[in-house]
């Protein structure tokens, strides 16, 4: 049963939750305590009650136990830690839940938004959203303070630049020539870079001029490891051309696969990103290549091939392991040839020989 009493000038109003625990809160106002008794039972016969002690537990604890629950792999498991701990932690962790407000998150943002780019702020404010949806859901708050932050602007997305064939061979040739083959490899299969340094010998099927693309190379705490793909879509077999394949095992020839993979550093172990970077670096600069170019690009160069040579957008979702057709007409739309270019086109092809006949008196013509 609940009930309201006067003690020291202010209004206590008692309840006890679903589980028969006594709760009290005072107020300035008996109005108020009605007020908050009737939220208390009518929540209750919604079965949406939250207990007010539930979400005294720190932001920090919280978020700890829900990172961990999730299903994050490898490098994404990594990423979420550092965005907590980096960037979230030193303002809200050793606040509790059900004491932070959305202006608190607001100013958050606005600190955020003085040294992190506009996407950078939204992906790390994602995490925020996330552990107090699930504190929702949990109920140990009522209500997410997220609804109404404001996230910074982000700038209009820039035209996608595509690398020229030259410039894809200056940088093969430019670079060590034990990670040749990787880039030529990249070029003509579109291979994400986790998944070229995941590439085994057994994922090559020579004969068949395939590669099997079913694992990727992870970060993890005690260095890297094979892991599994990005998503289930990323799961595909890809046509491999002759020169590649040559290129493969000339490669393979002077490097064999001791551990099973077909690149590997001036050590003979897995390549790991940031070292690759580098010496993808130093291959930029010696080939004069723009230095917006980085590994992924050889992959929307091979897109960009794919395209040009006309593939539909079907073949190339699949080719590159998007998951919908969406994806990739978001990222290469603007490489397939106009509508009204097409259009003109095939009408030409249709038509044009025959209509230029008739008109000039040919065959079926008026005489």
């Amino acid at each position: 049963m609940s009930s309201i009493d006067k003690r020291n000038g202010r209004w206590r109003a008692r309840w006890r939750t679903p589980e028969g625990s006594s709760r009290s809160q005072t107020f300035d106002r008996r109005w108020e305590a009605e007020e908050h008794l009737n939220e208390v039972e009518h929540s209750k016969i919604r079965h949406n009650y939250v207990d007010p002690r539930a979400g005294q537990v720190s932001f920090r604890e919280y978020a700890e136990a829900w990172r961990l629950s999730q299903p994050h792999r490898g490098a994404t498991g990594i990423s979420v830690e550092q965005q907590l701990r980096l960037h979230i932690y030193p303002t809200l962790g050793d606040r509790p839940l059900s004491m932070i407000r959305p202006s608190e998150l607001q100013a958050m943002v606005r600190g955020l938004s003085d040294r992190l780019a506009p996407t950078t702020v939204a992906v790390v404010f994602g995490k925020v959203r996330a552990v107090f949806a699930a504190a929702v859901r949990d109920r140990l708050i009522a209500t997410s303070p997220c609804g109404a932050v404001k996230l910074p602007k982000r700038p209009p997305a820039r035209t996608l630049e595509v690398l020229a064939t030259d410039e894809v061979l200056a940088l093969a040739d430019a670079i060590h020539p034990r990670y040749r083959a990787l880039v030529i490899t990249g070029a003509t299969t579109g291979l994400r870079p986790g998944e070229l340094f995941g590439l085994t010998v057994g994922r090559v099927d020579f004969l068949r001029r395939m590669i099997t693309v079913d694992q990727q190379l992870v970060r993890t705490p005690g260095g890297v490891d094979l892991g599994p793909l990005k998503t289930s879509s990323s799961y595909r077999t890809v046509p491999v051309a002759d020169v590649t394949l040559g290129d493969l095992s000339q490669h393979l020839s002077k490097w064999p696969a001791d551990l099973g993979f077909v690149f590997t550093n001036n050590r003979g172990g897995p390549i790991q990103e940031h070292p690759f970077r580098q010496a993808w670096a130093t291959a930029r600069r010696r080939a004069g290549t723009p230095e917006w170019a980085t590994p992924h690009h050889l992959r929307h160069y091979y897109a960009s091939l794919l395209i040009a040579g006309g593939e539909s957008v079907k073949v190339v979702q699949t080719r590159l392991g998007h998951a919908s057709a969406k994806v990739t007409l978001d990222t290469y739309g603007h490489l397939w040839p106009e509508s009204e270019d097409q259009t003109r086109r095939i009408l030409n092809l249709a038509l044009g020989s025959r209509v230029q006949d008739v008109s000039q008196g040919g065959p079926g013509g008026v005489e």
